[in-house]
């Protein structure tokens, strides 16, 4: 599957983050000794239903590296138009191509089994469009300072997810509704209120649950969707504002630690457990010493006559 990675955004003075960008793009940003996009990236390439990289924003200037194919596309201007242009591309590559990874440039807790988990939970069936959500509990457990923004429905809070599964076909159909929902992706209630005053109305008083709301939604807009609910907070916690910042670089920091003695300590465990080499007979046996030169005769002298 073809992984398209959102890169584009550069923030304006305005934006939380720009103190740290200083005009540069949102998904360079150092994260504990990595542009913030390259973990992302690694955990790709970790992942084993990702066979390559479609990156949208970056050039191969940028320095940012992948074991897997990456294929570079210019910023187009807007999230839509990005989507759009990487599944166009993916169908360049691979006109067989039916479904895509969808993944933002600022989630640099992803992991690659998590990536493998989302694929896989995906394709149990075939729908249009698999939206991740996260529970207000598993969020906080995980990132307890995080202070994320939280939809509530009807027995559960939940925020979204920035990685997602679409089939091709979301590229060309509804997409004047897809840019409205996009560009209102941070507020629930301006979403309910685009697909229309019922959807806003459940949302508001909760009267609705999550699979009635996914229901009902779909209807409106005509695509068959199933919204998929994490068990692990990562592919959930994104990268906004500064707090959330010093939040991923002081967690992935904290990995990095705890990964050196890990790693040394293996070391030394497969030194310890090296079978010790066998000493075979004739390496036990003592070498030979060199037989002593016999003393040279001395010959009689003749008797004189």
């Amino acid at each position: 599957m073809y992984a398209i990675v959102t890169a584009g955004g550069i923030p304006n003075p305005e934006d939380p983050l720009y103190m740290f960008l200083k005009g540069d793009a949102k998904a360079l940003v150092d994260v504990a000794g990595k542009h913030m996009i390259q973990w992302v990236i690694d955990a790709l390439n970790e992942a084993r239903e990702v066979d390559a990289i479609i990156l949208i924003g970056l050039t191969a200037k940028s320095g940012i590296v992948s074991a897997k194919p990456m294929h570079h596309i210019p910023n187009q201007g807007r999230m839509l138009a990005n989507i759009v242009a990487g599944i166009n591309k993916a169908l360049e590559l691979n006109k067989k191509t039916d479904y895509v990874l969808v993944v933002s440039s600022d989630i640099p807790a992803l992991k690659g089994e998590m990536v493998d988990w989302l694929v896989a939970k995906c394709m149990e069936t075939k729908d249009d469009l698999y939206y991740g959500v996260c529970p207000r509990d598993v969020m906080e457990a995980r990132f307890p300072d995080s202070k994320r923004t939280y939809t509530r429905l009807k027995g559960i809070e939940l925020c979204g997810a920035d990685i997602h599964v679409a089939h091709v076909r979301m590229a060309t159909e509804h997409l004047e509704l897809w840019e409205k929902l996009i560009g209102n992706r941070k507020s629930p209630l301006s979403q309910a209120s685009i697909v229309g005053f019922d959807t806003l109305w459940k949302v508001f008083t909760r009267s609705a649950t999550l699979d009635e709301l996914v229901e009902h939604v779909c209807k409106r807009i005509g695509i068959k969707g199933r919204a998929i609910i994490w068990d692990r907070a990562e592919p959930c916690m994104d990268v906004d504002k500064p707090h959330q910042l010093e939040l991923l670089r002081a967690d992935l920091e904290a990995q990095l630690a705890a990964e050196k003695p890990a790693a040394s300590e293996k070391k030394t465990s497969a030194k310890k457990a090296a079978p010790a080499k066998k000493v075979t007979a004739a390496a036990k046996k003592p070498a030979k010493k060199p037989a002593a030169k016999a003393a040279p005769v001395k010959k009689k002298p003749a008797p004189k006559k």
